[in-house]
């Protein structure tokens, strides 16, 4: 099983990226809040990588950070809860705020995490509840990216995060109104995923 990789970052979409370890590619599925702490195209990552095997397929997940992995393995262990799931979970808030939603019982705040109804979030409230981490506090959570071109990206990004399309085009376009001409993906991605709030 595949725990971590440090390599060459060769792409990166806000879903997924290739990392080159010594000659061999490996693709990774991605969070948002991972995708806006990686460096730019060629630059070196270092990943927390958890494994999933299946019948048809392994599948790599990579965070950048520990508490992101591991938030990742409590969540695709409540019953009904996959891992592209579990992904949008952390896409739309981070571990700390997920852990203080948990721990205040605040299913409307899993609420606005897509993908995330009020059945599956009183699931996690409860299946998660037991196994909080020790002293979190309560940070922030995803945001987003870029123009022009990236207009596409921005959309997919969002449509991949259980949005409707039409919805996150109308929110990436106010995000371009509010930024000006072309900004990065990660700062439009930020800014189309603040007109949902």
């Amino acid at each position: 099983m595949i725990a971590r990789l440090r390599g060459r970052l060769l792409s990166r979409r806000p879903e997924q990226v290739v990392v080159d370890v010594q000659g061999v590619g490996y693709r990774l599925f991605v969070s948002l809040n991972t995708f806006y702490d990686l460096p730019e195209t060629g630059g070196e990552v270092n990943l927390e990588v958890h494994t999933v095997v299946r019948e048809d397929a392994i599948h790599l997940y990579g965070f950048s950070r520990e508490s992101e992995k591991a938030a990742f393995g409590q969540l695709i262990g409540v019953s009904g809860v996959g891992p592209k799931l579990a992904l949008s979970v952390l896409s739309g808030i981070s571990p700390d705020d997920l852990w203080q939603a948990v721990k205040s019982r605040d299913t409307d705040r899993l609420c606005k995490v897509p993908g995330v109804g009020k059945k599956t979030a009183a699931r996690l409230v409860v299946d998660l509840e037991g196994r909080l981490p020790a002293g979190q506090p309560a940070p922030a959570g995803a945001a987003p990216p870029a123009a022009g071109g990236l207009k596409g990206d921005a959309v997919s990004a969002l449509t991949n995060l259980g949005y409707a399309e039409p919805k996150a085009a109308q929110a990436v376009e106010k995000a371009l109104a509010v930024l000006g001409s072309e900004p990065s993906l990660e700062d439009l991605l930020r800014e189309a995923l603040k007109q949902f709030k």
